[in-house]
């Protein structure tokens, strides 16, 4: 029959005590120190050491060198109670979970008093001291307070509030505590190397989470490991399905699933769950473990350096993405989702129904209005606003350069055509004006009103053109428009019937002052929103 590995590899010194450094070295100093106390009270989780260090304390004591924080290893005393050593007469160790009754601690107040046999000390381990009766306590507590010198008490518990606080207050208390998984990896990776097993490196961190911390736990899980597998060691997919650890594949679904909001995605992830056969709280547990990794990344993007996840560095890296798609408001709500979804879990009989719904809550967070939901909208509106910030800002820096050299272009064409224009209004005139025929004379009275037509005309397309001009001006053309015509000549207009001449052509004959010729000769600004004039239109105005 193969030894167990818990019971293989226990240590047999202080200095083999893996993750209790700050409960070995007190020691090691009392020991070598010479102060050696009467009873001693060992608390912590299970499987990490207590009972393992009350024998390594009594081997220490009754070695021939002894006391000392190095037993050596040869004497008669070590060998008896080393780790696969037959133990010693002068060293008892008593279950107090079926021996914790007052009999019980009357038998042994009765035998305590004998001095050892072949040791220097007498000393008695009781395992599981919680379990010891209140009567069971009161009947040692006289022999705990004042014991022979030859011995020495040590009580380890799981619980040490339930130990009678008389016996508590007259002990050294030292409290054990969980193993890390960073120093539980190393020491199951030297077991397997001690072994000659070979063991895929996502194994290890299974084993790590199977353990709990518990140094004992993750040997014995190992050990199952090592029996169910092959020549080709232990292999990650046979250890997952024995274990009933969820596959990290459908965790990256889930998560990937909610950071897309693709509920299509996470209803398929729940039913392939189910269908695998793996129970629904189980996968509720090991999702709430990933969103706690995500947080710690999401917050610390080199934890697994610094030793705050244990997960391979491809999957590092897939987690810091899944952290950054989904934001710490958001991871923080899905965190508390699941959480609340477990303890809801406890006792139900449709867990799948649960968990679908815990899933519809998480898709949702406008439907609950709590500050946790809103915070998770805002983070999102947020997130949108930046990424289409950035695209805005991107576009615009790609087209920048084609919309600079586009624009430099036409300034060059539209340059010449503006020099051409310029030339033309500044050395030519109307074709049809009487300054154009005869300069420096005044025209006829036909010419002029031939003149005036021909410059209205000009005046009202040049102010369509600009989009400008006045009612006045429009009245103006539209009058001038006539032709020679519309006049009777310069005898009619002096008649008291007669038509008072427009202003241009009073202008030409010499009867309106420049200033006023000036004035009128300007067009007014029309508001903004007026329509410009055009020349269907002014055709269609005319009688």
């Amino acid at each position: 029959m193969a030894l167990a590995l818990y019971r293989k590899y226990r240590p047999a010194t202080f200095a083999e005590v893996v993750g209790q450094e700050h409960v070995a070295e007190p020691l090691m100093q009392a020991l070598a120190s010479g102060r050696v106390n009467h009873a001693y009270l060992f608390s912590g989780p299970r499987g990490c050491g207590k009972t393992s260090s009350a024998r390594i304390l009594a081997r220490s004591l009754n070695c021939v060198k002894g006391p000392t924080p190095e037993p050596c290893g040869v004497c008669d005393s070590c060998v008896a109670l080393a780790p696969d050593g037959p133990g010693s007469l002068d060293v008892i160790e008593i279950d107090a979970a079926s021996h914790g009754g007052v009999d019980d601690a009357r038998d042994l107040r009765e035998r305590a008093f004998f001095a050892p046999v072949s040791s220097r000390y007498k000393v008695y381990i009781v395992d599981e001291a919680h379990m010891v009766s209140t009567q069971g306590f009161n009947a040692l507590l006289k022999l705990v307070e004042e014991p022979p010198d030859f011995l020495v008490f040590v009580f380890a518990t799981t619980e040490p509030d339930k130990v009678l606080p008389t016996i508590r207050s007259r002990t050294h208390h030292y409290p054990f505590r969980l193993i890390p998984p960073g120093t539980m990896r190393g020491l199951l990776s030297s077991i397997c190397a001690a072994e000659g097993i070979a063991v895929e490196p996502a194994v290890l961190p299974l084993v790590v989470r199977a353990g709990g911390g518990s140094a004992r736990d993750a040997l014995s899980v190992l050990d199952q490991l090592i029996a169910g597998s092959g020549p080709e060691g232990v292999r990650y997919v046979p250890a997952m399905g024995l274990l009933g650890v969820t596959d990290g594949a459908l965790l990256d679904e889930m998560v990937d699933a909610l950071a897309a909001g693709d509920s299509a995605a996470v209803y398929e992830t729940v039913d392939r769950v189910v269908e695998a056969g793996h129970d629904p709280r189980r996968f509720a547990t090991d999702l709430l473990e990933r969103l706690r990794d995500l947080v710690v990344l999401d917050a610390v993007p080199d934890a697994n350096a610094k030793g705050l996840i244990d997960c391979p560095p491809g999957q590092v890296e897939r987690m810091t993405d899944q952290a950054a798609r989904l934001g710490t408001a958001t991871l923080s709500r899905l965190a508390d989702i699941v959480h609340t979804g477990l303890v809801e879990m406890r006792g139900t009989t449709a867990p799948r129904l649960l968990l679908e719904l815990v899933a519809a809550r998480m898709l949702l967070p406008a439907a609950s209005t709590d500050g946790a939901a809103l915070l998770q909208r805002l983070e999102r509106v947020e997130r949108r606003i930046a990424v289409s910030t950035g695209t805005e800002a991107a576009a615009g820096a790609s087209a920048r350069p084609g919309a600079a050299a586009q624009s430099a272009g036409s300034a060059e064409s539209a340059a010449p055509e503006r020099s051409g224009g310029s030339r033309r209004s500044a050395g030519s005139a109307a074709p049809g004006s009487p300054a154009a025929a005869r300069p420096g004379k005044a025209p006829a009275p036909g010419e002029a009103a031939a003149g005036s037509g021909a410059a209205g005309r000009s005046t009202a397309t040049a102010g369509s053109r600009a989009g400008v001009g006045s009612e006045a001006g429009a009245e103006e053309g539209r009058g001038s428009e006539k032709g020679p015509g519309s006049e009777k000549g310069p005898g009619s207009e002096e008649g008291p019937g007669a038509r008072k001449a427009p202003a241009r052509q009073r202008v030409a004959r010499g009867e309106a002052p420049p200033a006023a010729a000036a004035h009128s000769s300007k067009p007014a600004a029309l508001p903004a929103s007026a329509p410009p004039q055009t020349t269907m239109h002014r055709a269609r105005m005319q009688p």
